[in-house]
């Protein structure tokens, strides 16, 4: 019997579709849909670049329709399934099994060790992105890779960079970023977020994680801004994991905000869809916030803005003094995001909304 393994729906272990639903086999069957390319995206982590890395796909897909797209990560969540075949979380059956794949093109986007080992073992007709130099240190598989790796050793460079994320990860293709969009699934939840009675919900989201702490804004500056925005008949609603618990729990006790407490990741960005606008630092809200085509009010101080791709949903507000911008200082003594004011945040929330 001919058996056509380079078919989308042949699974090799298990009867595939065609076969259950009309008994056909291979060399009968007219259902057959020939995989043209075998392609291999490993990008781990962190969740919000591998949401802001989606935008390569609406290329790929264009350039190959029919292509197998396998994509391998930490944040299986947040890869969309319509645009990838095969989504596969970060362990030991995955790697054994990648490692005895044969791909026509990989591609690297993470600089970490264990994915640089992979990207080198896995083989490839065509190999992208980054990929482990004779020492085990990152290098630029070719030269496409190599202005987003120089802006990521250098933080003269990286400040004076003018490129955006998606552009930069579209030039590691060799292709030109054309405005591609995110791509994020709302995946089903079981909870039931009624908030508004009609009124514009406004997502404060007041954490950064652990990270970087220098990007937080002050329970002070959260309290007066919720007030501000309840007094003015929008909702103001408290985002958060659980290291903001106890930070927006003392926030709502003190504020007009509504808190809901926090929740996981499926019901956390069914929340977020909720919101009308999102308030953030530099955090994965805001790349979700963007995924969702919320409007955007995004304070940032210590990255480049200019990596930043909005797509014209919201505003980058930063500290009045930007000498010190791109610090990346874990602490500091200057607390510069306290000179973003409520009053600035609420009159660009206004003019955002229309309002």
């Amino acid at each position: 019997m001919k058996i056509l393994n380079n078919c989308f729906h042949f699974k090799g272990d298990l009867p595939c579709r065609p076969h259950k639903k009309y008994g056909v086999h291979c060399n009968d069957c007219d259902h057959f849909i020939p995989i043209d390319k075998r392609i291999l995206i490993i990008k781990l982590g962190a969740a919000g670049d591998v949401i802001r890395t989606t935008p390569i796909l609406h290329k790929l897909r264009a350039e190959f329709p029919k292509a197998q797209i396998t994509w391998l990560t930490d944040s299986p969540l947040f890869i969309p399934k319509k645009y990838v075949n095969t989504i596969l979380d970060w362990n030991e059956k995955n790697v054994i099994w990648l490692q005895n794949r044969e791909f026509d093109l990989l591609v690297n986007f993470d600089k970490d060790s264990h994915a640089l080992a992979l990207a080198e073992n896995i083989k490839a007709v065509q190999k992208k992105g980054y990929l482990p130099d004779e020492f085990g240190k990152c290098r630029p598989a070719d030269m496409d890779a190599e202005h987003k790796w120089q802006t990521g050793l250098w933080d003269d460079l990286c400040m004076q960079n003018l490129k955006s994320y998606p552009k930069e990860i579209f030039e590691m293709f060799g292709y030109e970023f054309m405005g591609e969009k995110y791509i994020l699934d709302l995946p089903e939840s079981d909870k039931k977020f009624d908030l508004s009675d009609g009124k514009k919900i406004i997502g404060l989201n007041t954490g950064c994680g652990t990270r970087w702490l220098t990007r937080l804004w002050g329970d002070d500056n959260w309290i007066e801004i919720s007030n501000k925005l309840y007094d003015k008949g929008f909702v103001p609603l408290l985002l958060g994991g659980s290291i903001e618990h106890e930070m927006n729990t003392k926030i709502a006790a003190n504020s007009k905000a509504s808190y809901l407490g926090y929740f996981g990741m499926k019901d956390f960005l069914n929340l977020m869809n909720k919101c009308d606008l999102v308030v953030t630092s530099v955090t994965m809200a805001m790349h979700i916030a963007i995924g969702y085509k919320k409007k955007l009010v995004l304070l940032n101080n210590i990255f480049n803005k200019h990596e930043f791709e909005l797509y014209g949903l919201g505003t980058i507000l930063e500290p009045a003094d930007k000498t010190c911008l791109g610090c990346y200082k874990n602490t500091c003594e200057i607390e510069c995001m306290s000179t973003i004011s409520p009053d600035l945040i609420f009159d660009t929330i206004e003019q955002l909304l229309g309002t």
